[in-house]
C-alpha cells in the first residue's frame, strides 16, 4: 500500500479543506510556470505535472506553460553528429543548430507536453513565439572576461511579447503552452532562456504569480538553508558574494524583474518534490523561495 493510500479520510478532508481559500482567492487569475529539469524527464513528474495543470484549469485558475528543453536539444544534436558548445551557460546557435531547436523545442517537447496535458482532460495548444510573431526576439551579445560584444548566434533576448495570442487561448478555456523561441525583424528565429521569457510573458498578461520549476529546494544561503521572502538588494549581495552563480543567474533575475514589474508573486520551486505546483499554490506552508519585487 502507498503512502498516499495510508493517509486517513480526515486527514485527506482536512487537505482539501486548506486549499479551499487559494481556490476561492485565486480563481480568475492567470499562473505562469516555467516548467523544466527533472519534471520534464521523469516519468512520473511528468505524468503529476500535467495532471496538476489540469486541476488548475478546472478549479478556476488559468495556467500558461513556457518550458525548456535543454537535455532533448543535446540528445538531437549527438545523435546528428554535432557538438553542443557553450558561452558563459548560453548554447552557441548557428543556423543548422537552430533547425535543431525549433524542431525539438517547438515539435517534440512542445507536442509531448500538449499530448500529456490533454490526455488527462485538458485543452492544450502549443505554440512558439513564431505564431502569430508573438514573441520579437533581437540579438543577444555575450560579454566574456577576454572580450566585449562576443556573437554565439541565433540567440536572442525579449525585445516585446504581444499577448493577444495567448489571451485570446486564455478566454477560450485553452492552457496554452509555449516554446522559448522567437521571431527577428527579419522574420529569422532566435533561441531565447526559457526563464527569460516565462517572465517577460508573465509581466505583460499581469500574472498572479510566476512559479520557476528547478532541480533544487530553492535559493539556498552557503550554509544550505532554504531562504524565502527574499528582496532585490537581497539578491544583489547574494550575487555579490558567490553565493548565486552559473545557471541560477537568470532565473533569479527573470524572477526578480517579475516582482519588480507587477507579478504580485514570484516562486522558486523543487520540480523534484511531486505535486510541486499543488503545495505552492493550495497549502499555507509554500515550498521553494518566494521572490519580492521591493526591498521595503
Amino acid at each position: 500500500m502507498s503512502e498516499v493510500q495510508q493517509i486517513s479520510p480526515a486527514v485527506k478532508a482536512g487537505i482539501l479543506s486548506e486549499a479551499l481559500p487559494y481556490i476561492r482567492r485565486f480563481s480568475g487569475c492567470t499562473v505562469v510556470i516555467k516548467y523544466g529539469g527533472n519534471a520534464m524527464t521523469e516519468p512520473h513528474l511528468k505524468e503529476g505535472f500535467a495532471k496538476d495543470v489540469v486541476l488548475l484549469k478546472l478549479v478556476g485558475i488559468n495556467p500558461v506553460i513556457v518550458h525548456g528543453g535543454g537535455p532533448q536539444i543535446n540528445e538531437m544534436l549527438e545523435k546528428v553528429g554535432k557538438e553542443g558548445v557553450f558561452v558563459q551557460g548560453m548554447r552557441v546557435t548557428d543556423a543548422e543548430t537552430m533547425d535543431i531547436v525549433e524542431m525539438v523545442l517547438g515539435g517534440h517537447v512542445n507536442k509531448e507536453i500538449v499530448s500529456m496535458i490533454n490526455t488527462h482532460g485538458g485543452k492544450a495548444v502549443g505554440v512558439t513565439g513564431r505564431d502569430g510573431h508573438f514573441i520579437h526576439a533581437k540579438k543577444l551579445f555575450i560579454n566574456t572576461p577576454e572580450r566585449n560584444g562576443v556573437d554565439i548566434g541565433q540567440v536572442g533576448v525579449v525585445e516585446s511579447i504581444d499577448t493577444t495570442l495567448i489571451q485570446g487561448m486564455i478566454d477560450n478555456g485553452q492552457i496554452p503552452v509555449v516554446a522559448p523561441i522567437g521571431v527577428g525583424r527579419h522574420g529569422e528565429a532566435f533561441n531565447i532562456n526559457a526563464d527569460l521569457v516565462a517572465g517577460k510573458l508573465a509581466e505583460e498578461l499581469n500574472a498572479e504569480k510566476l512559479l520557476m520549476m528547478t532541480n533544487i529546494t530553492g535559493v539556498m544561503d552557503k550554509e544550505g538553508k532554504l531562504l524565502t521572502n527574499l528582496t532585490p538588494g537581497r539578491i544583489d549581495e547574494l550575487v555579490s558574494d558567490g553565493t548565486l552563480y552559473g545557471g541560477m543567474l537568470p532565473k533569479i533575475s527573470s524572477a526578480v524583474e517579475a516582482a519588480v514589474n507587477g507579478v504580485k508573486a514570484t516562486h522558486i520551486i523543487d520540480g523534484r518534490v511531486p505535486n510541486a505546483l499543488l503545495l505552492e499554490i493550495f497549502t499555507d506552508s509554500g515550498i521553494g523561495s518566494m521572490i519580492l519585487g521591493s526591498d521595503k
